[in-house]
């Protein structure tokens, strides 16, 4: 009988917070506070972003780990994942269940508690939708599904939105729309470069089973979406001139790099628009409370 070696603690406590996808959770949270930021035409307390934030993280670790836990397979086969804890052995897949299932539990009455019910709800029904929707359905028979399982990622919009308000509107609605399509070129361009991963686990991601070409029209069509949907923000949200002027400014270099994609058909040119792709939505929502609070003061 093999005897397991016990990984050292801060191994473990590592591989726990690989769980979480640390890096998705950070993208995630750059779009919470400047949203609370515009719906609160202001600077909200300290203590409620603080709240929404440490929420929003907890919920979003959860389903991130749920998805470890599912697709533990696929990360096995694939070079971009097969580090990842439960490929290595480094945690147990109960271990990792139970896990998923405490940050979840306590994501819900953290938000309950101090921010309201509906931002708990919201953030329960983001993590069903990416574990039920996205990761046991969609991601392996579908096209699609980065498409649709991408409403998952634009949920803490509306999570930071109802932390003020405690309401839905037309704005809320909009910032999650831009999310929601900014998504797809984002995670396509990524693919471009790891198609043959995909290809090897079976998962149909767009550039694993369409042509260069087809695959790269779509990176532009959402990109041009996203830019046209970012422009209708300032007129819904009653946006000023830094916000729009850097909307204008962003969404055009967005474009651009996804029409040369377009054009060069490499997979350098994809991890252009990816790498961009997160800078320009870090800048374009720190632009947005920037010009917030350019008009309504600190």
């Amino acid at each position: 009988m093999r005897q397991t070696i016990r990984p050292p603690f801060v191994e473990r406590v590592s591989a726990y917070v690989a769980l979480t996808k640390p890096r998705i959770i950070e993208l995630l949270l750059v779009t919470t506070v400047p949203t609370m930021i515009v719906a609160d035409r202001g600077l909200p307390s300290l203590w409620l972003m603080a709240a929404t934030v440490i929420g929003g993280s907890l919920a979003a670790g959860g389903a991130n780990a749920f998805n470890m836990y599912v697709d533990r397979d696929i990360d096995a086969l694939m070079e971009r994942t097969k580090s990842r804890p439960l490929v290595t052995g480094v945690i147990e897949p109960p271990q990792a269940l139970a896990f998923a299932s405490i940050l979840e539990v306590v994501a819900f009455f953290w938000l309950w508690g101090w921010v309201n019910f509906t931002s708990a709800a919201l953030a329960v029904a983001a993590c069903l939708f990416y574990v039920f929707v996205y990761t046991l359905w969609l991601k392996r028979t579908s096209t699609h599904n980065i498409v649709i399982g991408g409403a998952a990622g634009a949920v803490p919009v509306l999570i930071g939105w109802t932390a003020v308000t405690n309401s839905l509107s037309w704005v809320a609605i909009l910032l999650f729309a831009i999310i929601f399509c900014w998504t797809p070129p984002h995670f396509w361009a990524l693919a471009i470069k790891y198609k043959e991963d995909y290809c090897r686990a079976e998962v149909p991601m767009l550039p694993s089973v369409a042509d260069f070409r087809t695959a790269a029209n779509r990176i532009v069509g959402y990109t041009i979406l996203v830019w046209s949907l970012t422009i209708v923000l300032t007129p819904v949200a009653g946006m000023g001139y830094l916000y729009t002027g850097s909307a204008v400014v962003l969404g055009g270099v967005f474009s651009y790099l996804a029409l040369r994609l377009r054009r060069q058909e490499s997979a350098v040119a994809a991890m252009r628009v990816f790498s961009f792709s997160i800078t320009y939505i870090v800048l374009l929502f720190g632009a947005m409370a920037a010009d917030r609070l350019l008009q309504y003061g600190l």
